[in-house]
């Protein structure tokens, strides 16, 4: 009888994955029956990577049934997946891996590799991959090219320039920037249709005889040039503008900035017939604090950069800029370091990730100097995570890396936003490390951890692609 009881009782409790009977737009069930999955890229040695599921509903990376088991993606085993492209609303993902510049499709409803989306330069600086999937673009400073893998036509072209290490392309696949490290010039790319001759200054067209794609200058002709070491681009959502992040000091060159561009002008059919072109140039913002990444959230324009400070070292800041008036209304203290990671969370706050931290003002000054900053929109409040207190021997990171730093993690590489769980996800150090946004508070990532070093981080399950 008392086991009839136990069994009763045990068949009463849900210990297993359900979903409701209408998944959120019509995505299928998915193997893992996971409902909130955070996608990990790792690599055991440099050479041997992997693609890891977080159930991040319960924050756990195993089912519930066996403590000894993973989530991963099936058939991917690239060597360094260190950049992930997220597009949970087209239910599928690129992992790019920089050893050996391969760049795989990841299908987020079968949870498998879905193949090769084409073949980039190894160890590329940058990687873009638009909505569409028609072209994808990559940069590389050590092969001095710009690859573009065109699925319109089934071939890849390699665009000679020197030191390119950036390229940004707008939502639409109609704006493709590039940016060469050390240079004030920003070019773009041009599709020429077929049998059209090359555009006049162009720096290179490819193929060479009947040349598809050209890379020409871009004319910066105002009466005081504006472009000043570009970093990136942001594009209005409205198609009219393209922001350029104009790095200055912290990238040796003299005024960071954003220079505004007509996007019209910048178009890949907009061919110029002669030279010099004429300048898309719309306007220019000075941000002292430094630009180097930036997103929008309609009205605000978000900019993390670092300032130069009298003692010769940088110092990091989040400036805000209104786009109605085209204005600098803040300036906030936040982690030192590169800024690459900007991501807007519940709880309306606004997430900050950057690289090499270790080396700025912070640490100089002995402060905290960590690569992860909370930003509370409302209150305009800044707060650097996780915190402690350098030299002080009771204050220490929650959860240590594997470089054994009790004050700091290391370089955050990925960020990712649970929607509606209230949680940031991180490749924080080499791991994964995980926040709550009400209060930015580190949650216990005993459960979470993964074998190996993490690299990149995304939300599989968001309800639009701005979850990364």
């Amino acid at each position: 009888m008392l086991a009839i009881v136990a069994l009763g009782l045990t068949s009463c409790d849900r210990r297993y994955y359900d979903f409701p009977q209408y998944n959120f737009a019509g995505r299928p069930t998915p193997p893992s029956r996971l409902a909130s999955r955070v996608m990990v890229s790792l690599t055991v040695n440099g050479t041997q990577g992997a693609l890891q599921m977080i159930d991040s509903q319960r924050d756990i990376r195993h089912t519930i049934f066996d403590a000894n088991s993973t989530f991963p993606i099936s058939g991917y085993a690239a060597g360094y997946p260190n950049m992930i492209f997220n597009f949970p609303e087209q239910t599928s993902g690129y992992v790019y891996s920089n050893s050996d510049g391969s760049l795989t499709r990841i299908n987020y409803s079968t949870e498998a590799s879905a193949g090769p989306a084409g073949t980039l330069a190894p160890r590329s600086d940058s990687v873009a991959v638009p909505p569409g999937f028609r072209h994808i673009y990559a940069a590389s400073s050590t092969s001095g090219v710009i690859v573009v893998v065109d699925s319109t036509n089934g071939q890849t072209y390699a665009l000679n320039l020197p030191n390119v290490y950036r390229v940004a392309v707008n939502q639409g696949d109609s704006v493709i920037l590039a940016m060469v490290r050390n240079s004030d010039t920003l070019y773009r790319l041009i599709r020429l249709n077929q049998n059209q001759p090359a555009v006049p200054g162009a720096t290179d067209c490819q193929p060479f005889n009947v040349p598809v794609w050209c890379v020409v200058p871009v004319t910066d002709s105002s009466s005081s040039p504006s472009l000043d070491r570009p970093v990136g681009a942001y594009f209005s959502l409205d198609g009219t503008t393209a922001y350029v992040l104009n790095c200055g000091r912290e990238c040796g060159g003299a005024t960071s900035g954003i220079t505004m561009l007509s996007q019209d002008a910048l178009r890949v059919d907009s061919y110029p017939t002669s030279t010099p072109y004429p300048s898309p140039v719309k306007g220019n913002v000075a941000v002292p604090g430094g630009v180097t990444t930036a997103l929008a959230d309609g009205t605000t324009l978000y900019l993390a950069g670092q300032q130069l400070q009298p003692d010769g070292y940088f110092a990091g800041f989040l400036s805000t800029m209104d786009l109605n008036t085209n204005t600098v209304t803040g300036q906030y203290s936040i982690s030192d370091g590169y800024h690459s990671k900007l991501l807007l969370g519940d709880d309306n706050t606004l997430w900050i990730g950057s690289q090499q931290c270790a080396t700025g003002e912070r640490a100089h000054n002995n402060q905290n100097y960590n690569c992860l900053t909370r930003y509370d929109i409302g209150a305009k409040t800044t707060r650097v995570l996780p915190e402690v207190s350098p030299g002080d021997p009771n204050s220490h990171v929650p959860y240590p890396n594997a470089n054994e730093n009790q004050y700091y993690y290391g370089d955050l590489t990925g960020l990712c936003w649970v929607q509606g769980l209230h949680k940031m996800y991180t490749a924080y150090g080499g791991q994964i490390h995980a926040f709550q946004t009400a209060d930015g508070s580190e949650m216990d990532n005993s459960q979470i951890t993964v074998q190996g070093t993490a690299l990149d981080v995304a939300y599989m399950d968001a309800a639009t692609n701005s979850a990364n």
